[in-house]
């Protein structure tokens, strides 16, 4: 063959053809009469192998029929679910072995050490490890650890994102609002101030009428 000049006359494919399925062509066939669909049903009807994944002939589905587990689209759930949040973490230990002291800690600084992947999501400085050089730290969000471990050591640090305030949960949310719905309210540390002395004006206004009176 590779004597051969290459023509129509001489191709030949690269592997043994395999002839296509075809249908209805007679019991000897082997595929006549029901065409390979079997009797009657769903399947046996034309566009049959069209319905969607999960599909179940109209009955309840396997994935409504199963338990669902609470909280995983719940906003107290987070960051589980929709409301995920992704941050990415360096430690304090790692600042210490790849900065000199006094340097200028930045996302686009930590990029460039290739301490992170990238300037899209948030930077937060975790406070695993022993942190010994004065730093200047600039991220997004810092642990409770790691700010005192760079304050301790001489250093600032500068969040570019203000840290959420502590949310109760919302068990603790439910037995709150029962409670003012009951009347039952702890009291507020400033119910225990003595009121403030009224301002003499006031007190000048509450005489005159008393002296016009006589």
């Amino acid at each position: 063959m590779a004597d051969r000049k290459l023509s129509l006359s001489n191709l030949s494919p690269a592997q043994p053809r395999q002839d296509r399925k075809r249908v209805g062509r007679g019991l000897g066939s082997g595929k006549g009469r029901y065409s390979g669909r079997g009797l009657k049903g769903q399947k046996s009807r034309a566009g049959s192998h069209k319905m969607r994944a999960g599909f179940e002939g109209g009955q309840m589905p396997m994935y409504m029929r199963l338990p669902k587990q609470r909280g995983s689209t719940s906003k107290d759930a987070m960051p589980v679910g929709p409301f995920r949040t992704f941050t990415q973490g360096v430690n304090v230990r790692d600042l210490e072995t790849r900065f000199d002291a006094g340097a200028d800690v930045t996302p686009e600084a930590l990029k460039k050490l290739g301490l992170i992947r990238n300037l899209r999501t948030d930077v937060k400085i975790l406070g695993y490890g022993d942190l010994s050089k004065k730093l200047n730290v600039t991220a997004h969000r810092f642990s409770a650890t790691a700010r005192e471990k760079i304050e301790s050591a001489g250093g600032t640090v500068v969040a570019l994102r203000e840290e959420p305030a502590p949310t109760r949960s919302r068990k603790r949310r439910k037995i709150a609002a029962k409670k003012r719905a009951a009347g039952i309210v702890p009291p507020s540390p400033d119910d225990n101030e003595p009121e403030p002395d009224a301002a003499p004006e006031a007190d000048a206004e509450a005489e005159a009428p008393e002296q016009e009176a006589q």
